[in-house]
């Protein structure tokens, strides 16, 4: 206005009045507007707001497992701190997170591994159909390297085939392996681990240890680690197969072993490359491979037919959708469900080893009442041409 007038002003005086410096007077009364606005650098995420606070807000999930979830299905969704930006500028999730101390808790390389189940999840495929299962978490103390296993039942047995998949992951023993009171392998009533497991780890050559109740320092790595799998939920009914959604699994697993661990400063690849160095060597392949394929899960189709080394065996129809379990021992697989042996069939070079009695139990429900009679035959007959199939 002064400028318009032909006014002059003097600058050092108004500089002295509203404190500040006279250049800054001059630059205003010359014209100056201020910076021009930048373009926002989180418009582009615009478009993708509804899908984004659609994962964001599922149950478990949070800004990270959005993210990477995000930025796999779509090329432009640019870095995290501008993608986190965008979403507390806009509200779109709105969770509180309580403050709990949790001091930090080292051990040296080589000496342990935490491990843990994250249990009863429960997720849907394109095509609504419902997949539960648990996901067995292992953690090396040192480097944070992980190991996720992905698996319908969380048995002894389970416990022990994870533990060896991640001692072949990680290529070498540490010297003890830290867990909770698992109700699989730890007494309920003694709180002493039970003598099958104890079993385990002698064969194994390492030392199990419980960590202390109600002192996460002492197991909290995996705990903490179990929130990674909110990573998981934003492909809730985006997969198609089982086969899809472990592959999902393994690719958060790489992701995670090559995330910046905020306590290390490190991935925990990089560190895991150092740690390795002192582990101790796995024992003999045929010990591994005698707990890790010692026992096999299976969920029971409609052809009450399971598979086991590319040929099938029947169980009774009964067990249809059902998950049973399955040994091998002196040429013949036993098949159990809840433990209890359901089945026993002589190990064969067939494709398909029905037994009559499932036969006709199965048959049985098709037939009509004029042709129970003739059941007998009926299986027999279809049974002979399963014979000429399998040559």
């Amino acid at each position: 206005m002064l400028r318009e007038l032909g006014i002059k002003p003097n600058y050092a005086e108004l500089a002295r009045k509203y404190n500040c410096d006279y250049r800054t007077i001059k630059k205003y009364n010359e014209g100056y507007e201020g910076k021009a606005k930048m373009r926002e650098r989180y418009s582009h995420l615009m478009k993708y707001e509804e899908e984004i606070k659609e994962k964001l807000n599922l149950p478990g999930s949070n800004i990270q497992a959005t993210y990477q979830y995000m930025k796999e299905k779509y090329n432009d969704i640019g870095s995290y701190s501008n993608f986190g930006y965008y979403i507390r500028k806009y509200k779109l999730i709105d969770k509180k997170v309580k403050d709990i101390p949790h001091p930090r808790y080292e051990t040296e390389y080589g000496k342990q591994l935490q491990f843990d189940w994250k249990e009863s999840l429960i997720m849907t495929n394109k095509y609504g159909e419902i997949f539960e299962f648990n996901i067995f978490s292992a953690i090396l103390s040192a480097s944070r390297f992980h190991h996720f296993e992905y698996s319908k039942t969380k048995t002894r047995e389970d416990v022990e085939r994870c533990l060896i998949k991640a001692f072949k992951h990680i290529q070498g023993l540490p010297k003890e392996i830290l867990t909770d009171n698992m109700s699989s392998i730890v007494n309920t009533t003694t709180k002493k681990f039970v003598p099958e497991f104890k079993t385990f780890c002698k064969d194994i050559g390492i030392e199990c240890k419980k960590c202390q109740v109600r002192k996460p320092m002492t197991k909290g790595k995996v705990e903490s680690q179990n929130r990674f799998m909110s990573w998981l939920i934003p492909y809730n009914n985006e997969f198609e197969t089982e086969e899809d959604l472990i592959n999902i699994i393994e690719n958060i697993n790489r992701k995670i072993n090559q995330e910046i661990n905020e306590t290390t400063g490190c991935t925990p690849i990089f560190l895991y490359s150092k740690e390795k160095e002192y582990l101790n060597p796995l024992p003999n392949k045929e010990l591994l491979d005698s707990y890790e394929n010692d026992i096999k899960s299976f969920k029971v189709p409609n052809t009450f037919l399971i598979t086991y080394k590319g040929n099938q065996y029947s169980v009774s129809p009964q067990y249809i959708n059902k998950t049973i379990k399955m040994k091998e021992f002196n040429n013949k697989l036993y098949i159990y469900y809840n433990e209890d042996l359901i089945c026993c069939h002589e190990l064969s070079d067939k494709k398909i080893n029905y037994k009559s009695e499932h036969y006709i139990e199965g048959m049985s429900y098709w037939l009509k009442d004029d042709e129970q009679n003739k059941i007998e035959q009926i299986v027999e007959n279809n049974l002979k041409q399963f014979e000429i199939l399998n040559k």
